[in-house]
């Protein structure tokens, strides 16, 4: 079943567009980026969710970028 966001693609769309463009100006490396992905979620999850429920919602993060990887 698929997931439905609660969001439109076009917000999606357009605030990924703005990151690259960031990311492209630096000239971030992959490594880069997936690092400064990664600490923007350890600070939403710390700031934005309670203690108790940061581990399982980080799992299901996980879960969700490792299924939407190509093997």
């Amino acid at each position: 079943m698929p997931i439905t966001s609660k969001y439109s693609d076009e917000k999606i769309e357009t605030m990924l567009a703005e990151i690259a463009t960031v990311l492209e100006k630096h000239k971030s490396t992959p490594e880069l980026s997936l690092m400064l992905v990664g600490n923007i979620a350890t600070n939403v999850l710390n700031q934005n969710v309670a203690k108790g429920q940061r581990k399982a919602i980080a799992k299901t993060f996980s879960d969700a970028l490792i299924a939407s990887v190509d093997d």
